[in-house]
C-alpha cells in the first residue's frame, strides 16, 4: 500500500488517497477513475510528498521521550541526595522505626528513610502514620 497526496487542478482541493502500488495509481489515472472529492473533476494529480516526515517525527518523539526520562532521573537523583543529606537511613527497619517514633513519641532530630514493602506502607497509613513510597534510582557510579 502507498499513500499519495493528490490535488485537483480545477478547485485546488488537497486530499490523500491509498493505492495498492504506484502502478495501480497510474492505471487508475489513465482510465480516468480518479476524481476530486470536492468538485468531482478528473483533473487530479499527485503532489510532492516527503515520506520521511513521519519517520522524523517518530525519531523526534523518541528523542523527546529520552530527554524527559533523563530529566526525570536527574530530578530523582536530586531528591535522593537531599534525602540522604537530611534524613536518617534505617534500612529494612523502616516500618518498625516509623511505629516507634509514632507510638512512643520518640523525638528524632531527623526524619527517617529506608525500605518497606507496599503492604507495610499501607499498614502504616491505616495506623495514621505518614509514609510514602518514592522511586529510587540505583547509583551507577558504584
Amino acid at each position: 500500500m502507498i499513500k499519495y497526496k493528490l490535488v485537483c487542478n480545477d478547485c485546488n482541493f488537497l486530499f490523500d488517497s491509498w493505492f495498492a502500488s504506484s502502478n495501480e495509481y497510474e492505471k487508475l489515472k489513465k482510465r480516468n477513475f480518479l476524481n476530486c472529492l470536492n468538485c468531482n473533476s478528473y483533473k487530479v494529480k499527485k503532489t510532492l510528498m516527503s515520506p520521511q516526515l513521519i519517520q522524523n517525527a517518530k525519531k523526534n518523539e523518541i528523542k523527546n521521550d529520552h530527554y524527559k526520562l533523563k530529566n526525570i532521573n536527574t530530578k530523582i537523583r536530586e531528591y535522593q541526595k537531599f534525602i540522604k543529606n537530611n534524613f536518617e537511613y534505617v534500612g529494612k527497619n523502616f516500618a518498625y522505626e516509623a511505629r516507634s517514633i509514632h507510638y512512643n513519641d520518640k523525638k528524632k532530630d531527623k526524619g527517617i528513610y529506608g525500605t518497606a514493602s507496599s503492604d507495610e506502607v499501607k499498614e502504616l497509613k491505616e495506623e495514621g502514620i505518614h509514609a510514602d513510597i518514592i522511586p529510587w534510582v540505583k547509583d551507577e557510579s558504584n
